[in-house]
């Protein structure tokens, strides 16, 4: 494992367009993700998808998976410090404070805003968690869609594809990754978007992976689904790391923190697949892409 003292900065970024310090804010098998009976809107059409913009009382964020449960619900997943109301150094998700579940959160392209019946720091402190990988990492929180939102929604994630599968093994040190983040401040230069980059490996006993990418994950990339070289769903970008090499970022590792909200109230919740094929290669400033 990898030594934890690191410094890290904020990934949300406050609707005004200042940015919210919050520090940190915190060859692999798959686990197949079943098949939705329903169908879903077409990728090209869809409004709703991975990589919109989410807006909570707290600050802006980027949407990453698309979530269903036992119960036929459909959720966008964000980070949970999305809607933190703690100060800039709380950075532990068993003691930093989150807006209640039950918010509204405003989502761009639905009609609708989603409300956030999960969240993993406040199931944290509701369980008594004491984990020190698990308080730090888990940073997952569920926005359920209206159902007249979930007929204009695709679950693909955009430019690359994918998801197809979990990947539930980590990653080593070199290998791909993937991601889609959408921050206001790159001021609608949608080019930069896409990110592909390499893993340094999985530390905090799987809880996290710190990868670097080009462009890097800024604040407002919050949230940002990453996918392996399988295009596997992998994590959730949670942090900018600035030391002890800079322009490095913290991925929550996602296969766990759905075991973790599974086993804290969202029963048979599961990420859902693309319907896009995954196409993997390379994305230098989001402006090409190479066949690996």
């Amino acid at each position: 494992m990898r030594s934890r003292n690191r410094r890290w900065l904020p990934l949300l970024v406050a609707v005004t367009g200042a940015v919210a310090l919050l520090v940190p804010l915190a060859g692999a098998s798959s686990a197949k993700t079943p098949t939705r009976v329903n169908t879903w809107a077409p990728a090209g059409t869809a409004s709703v998808h991975p990589g919109v913009m989410t807006n909570s009382p707290s600050g802006q964020c980027t949407a990453n998976f698309v979530y269903t449960d036992s119960a036929g619900n459909t959720y966008l997943g964000q980070a949970a410090h999305c809607t933190s109301t703690g100060g800039q150094t709380d950075t532990n998700g068993c003691e930093a404070d989150s807006l209640p579940n039950g918010t509204l959160v405003e989502i761009d392209g639905a009609a609708h805003p989603g409300v956030m019946v999960y969240n993993s720091w406040n199931a944290m402190k509701a369980a008594g968690e004491t984990n020190p990988d698990v308080c730090q990492y888990n940073d997952l929180a569920l926005l359920r869609l209206d159902p007249a939102d979930v007929a204009n929604t695709n679950p693909s994630i955009p430019f690359w594809g994918g998801p197809n599968g979990v990947n539930t093994a980590g990653t080593v040190a070199g290998d791909k990754v993937y991601s889609y983040g959408n921050s206001s401040l790159r001021f609608g230069v949608t080019q930069l978007s896409p990110k592909s980059g390499t893993s340094l490996g999985t530390d905090a006993n799987g809880w996290d992976h710190t990868v670097y990418t080009a462009t890097p994950g800024i604040p407002g990339d919050s949230g940002s689904a990453f996918l392996d070289a399988q295009g596997r769903a992998l994590g959730i970008l949670s942090t900018l790391q600035v030391a002890p090499m800079p322009g490095g970022n913290g991925v929550g590792d996602v296969s766990r923190e759905v075991a973790y909200a599974a086993a804290h109230g969202i029963s048979g919740l599961q990420i859902t697949n693309g319907t896009v094929a995954f196409s993997g290669g390379t994305s230098v400033l989001g402006l090409i892409k190479l066949p690996l």
